[in-house]
């Protein structure tokens, strides 16, 4: 009887499937501005939020997100991990592995680049389970359209924007 309870329940949904393939050259490559994102204990207090994607010498890639703590003027927080492109051509699911504490601790996300910009002026990355979402651009200050653009873009991919928190005070001169 167990095992038949098991059995009918539904599946967990999955994120939509990414839409396009990315040119890793074009998007994995400079500072992208977080403008939205499902709250996450991880960002509590998180304003300003940025991820910068830097290529090693020995042409590794590796991510950096940074945000500052209540005020664009607090302390800055980051963490970063080398990247792990999942499925290579199409270059829209990624793995990182985040380093903590000196290397000691490491904490792995699989992300799901599910829309972005022909143009490469924005992105949206989730989880495959369909649970968090974060939009970023290239500029630090988009308009009030480009954000309800994005957002409405969201929640037509099946997410509940209501959830959405807008952390976009950037420190002036980020442009």
């Amino acid at each position: 009887m167990a095992l038949s309870a098991c059995a009918s329940q539904p599946a967990a949904p999955l994120a939509p499937q990414p839409l396009r393939s990315i040119d890793e050259a074009r998007f994995f490559t400079g500072r992208w501005y977080e403008i939205a994102r499902t709250p996450m204990q991880i960002t509590n207090g998180c304003v300003a939020g940025t991820t910068d994607y830097i290529r090693g010498a020995n042409g590794k890639l590796r991510e950096l997100d940074a945000c500052h703590m209540n005020t664009p003027a607090d302390e800055e927080k980051s963490i970063q991990g080398p990247v792990t492109i999942l499925n290579p051509g199409e270059n829209n699911k990624t793995l990182v592995n985040y380093r903590l504490l000196y290397g000691l601790i490491t904490i792995s996300r699989t992300y799901w680049i599910t829309d972005h910009g022909v143009d490469y002026d924005w992105f949206m990355f989730t989880d495959p389970g369909f649970k968090n979402i974060s939009i970023f651009t290239r500029t630090p200050r988009p308009s009030s359209a480009d954000v309800a653009k994005l957002t409405a873009r969201a929640r037509a991919l099946g997410y509940d924007t209501t959830k959405l928190e807008y952390p976009t005070e950037f420190p002036s001169g980020a442009d």
